[in-house]
Parts: C-alpha cells; structure tokens; sequence
C-alpha cells in the first residue's frame, strides 16, 4: 500500500485528490489546519479507515518535524496547502509569505533526508502575469502581478532547488483555472464560479468582469486531482508542468451556460484577458490529458449548486468594496 501526504487535503482540489488516492487504494495522510479547507469536504471519507486527519499548521516547524518522524515510509507528498486570492494577499502579504513560502521551506525542510518517491508542488498559472502568447508554454516569462503570484512562485522555486540539492524528486504543477464540485466558499472576493453560484442560487444577477469577452482556460478538478497522480507516479523528476484543459472559454459563454441574469462591473487590473496553458509538454510526457468537457463540468457545479448555499452573494456594492485594494495597487 502507497503512503501519501496531501496537505491541504480538506481544501477543494486536495478533497478531490484524497478521495482518488483512496480509490487507488492509498493509505493518506492529510495536514491541514483549516483556515481556509472544510473538514466537510471529506466526510464522505471519513469511514474509510486508510484516511486520517491531522490539524496542522505548516508554518509551526517543529509540530511539522515531529510528525514526519512518526512514518517509516512515505511514497508521495502532495504540497497543496497554500492561501490564495489577490486581495488578501496585497492587503496581507505577510500572512501569505508566511503560509506559502515558509510553510513550504518547513515541510521540505522536514522531509529532505527521507527517501520518498515523489514531490508534487501545487503551483499557480498566476506566475505568467498577463502573458505575450497563446497558448502559453511552460518557457514563457515569468511576471508575478500580486504578492500570491509571487508567493506560489518562490515556493516552486524552494521545491525545485531542494530536489537538485537534497535528490527530492520533485515535479511542480502550474494549475490553471480550477473548478468543480466543493470549489472554495469563503469569505473572500474570489474565483468566478463560487461567485457566479452563489448569486446564481440566490437569485441574484451575475456579477460579470468588464465586457465577459475575456477567456480562461477552465479545468475540471477531476482532471486536475488526475494530473496529480500521474505526475506522482511518472520516472519524470525536476520539472515543470502546466495543468489546464488546453481550451479556452468566455465568461459570456459561461453566463449562458448557467441561464442567469447579469450586470458588467468594472474590468481588474492586473488581470489577463485570456489564460490558455500550452498542454502539450504534459501530455507527450506524463500522458495525462483532460478528459470533462466544460459544458459536462458546468452541468455538475449546477447539479451540485446548493453546496454554496451558505456561501457569500456578491453584489456590486461589496464587490466594489472587497476589490478597492486591487484598484489602488494594480491600476
């Protein structure tokens, strides 16, 4: 039986990824501390008697040491623990060099003699900036826009330092637009569908971003979750690859495509008019390929619509509010 890590595991991508790690008859081991993750996001697992839960803090270095030393073998760390969104992070940004970068300086640090077979690095898109070409390959250059761009790319940059150094194989994922079922709810101003649904589920009009002309590369997180996996069990060690659908849709076509009402507010700074991930390296590589077309990924998050029934209804007043930060220091 394999022992994985997934930290982050009760986060919606590391939810999704457990629940394949047991499928494939993994023995996981999620940390979490829970600031931003659901406990809830794995009560349907909770009776699998091959997943256990620990509350963890990855920035607390020793807490992380003593329960590292507890494992006689580990097969694969998944590293997914991570704050995200842009706003915080400008108006927090020590919250986020802290979690992002010391938090993953902490888990390396505690795992850099053991022998493990592989180190997944969640890493962000974010790190392209707004790119020169499409689709954008793994080559392009490197212009973080906000301090969580920036974070995730420091935290690539330990993780494949430390491989070359310390002979961790390492293999770091550049995820693009990630969505599906248990997508984030909180509090925080942020991806397009948590927003879109909840308003949609409160029958309140979508809140679209400057004309909604502007695309994105949307990956569904079953794909993701699989990426993840095959990367894991690749001979492939020291290497970056982007994770997207290797497609690109509208916001316009999404707003059809969940039938709702709408209002335009105000285009971002600092934001792409389009993601699109060249995939072609992973695929000739690892083999991995999405396989959920966005029409059958949206249909889902619809079906699974009353997961964010608690979640916040963004309006254009609060939007205008949580986002004031951004425009200040981007625009």
């Amino acid at each position: 039986m394999k022992v994985s890590i997934v930290t982050g595991g009760c986060g919606f991508i590391g939810s999704h990824l457990c629940e394949l790690l047991l499928s494939h008859n993994h023995r996981v081991f999620v940390i979490d501390n829970l600031s931003t993750g659901r406990i809830e996001n794995l009560d349907h697992l909770k009776s699998n008697p091959n997943l256990t839960i620990e509350k963890l803090d990855l920035t607390d270095e020793i807490k992380i040491l003593n329960f590292i030393e507890h494992f006689e073998k580990i097969d694969y760390i998944f590293h997914l623990a991570a704050l995200a969104d842009i706003v915080p992070s400008i108006e927090h940004p020590e919250d986020y060099f802290k979690s992002n970068i010391l938090g993953t300086f902490n888990l390396l640090h505690a795992i850099k003699n053991l022998k493990i077979k592989k180190f997944i690095y969640t890493a962000s898109s974010s790190c392209y900036g707004i790119p020169k070409s499409y689709p954008t390959t793994e080559n392009s250059q490197i212009d973080p826009k906000y301090p969580y761009a920036l974070t995730k790319l420091i935290g690539e940059e330990i993780s494949l330092h430390w491989g070359k150094v310390y002979k961790i194989p390492v293999i770091s994922l550049r995820l693009f637009n990630v969505y599906g079922p248990r997508s984030r709810t909180s509090g925080t101003y942020g991806a397009v569908f948590g927003v879109f649904l909840a308003q949609k589920l409160a029958g309140k009009p979508l809140t679209v971003v400057g004309d909604g002309t502007q695309t994105r590369d949307f990956a569904f997180v079953s794909d993701v979750a699989n990426a993840f996996l095959t990367a894991a069990q690749s001979i492939e060690t020291n290497e970056i690859f982007n994770v997207g659908s290797g497609q690109r849709y509208s916001i316009n076509y999404l707003v059809d495509l969940l039938n709702s009402p709408f209002n335009f507010i105000p285009k971002r700074p600092g934001e792409p008019d389009i993601t699109h991930a060249d995939i072609e390296k992973i695929t000739s590589t690892l083999g991995w390929y999405p396989k959920v077309k966005f029409e059958e990924g949206v249909k889902i998050m619809i079906e699974n619509i009353n997961y964010w029934r608690d979640a916040p209804v963004w309006e254009e007043k609060t939007i205008n509010e949580a986002t004031e930060s951004w425009f200040k220091y981007l625009g």
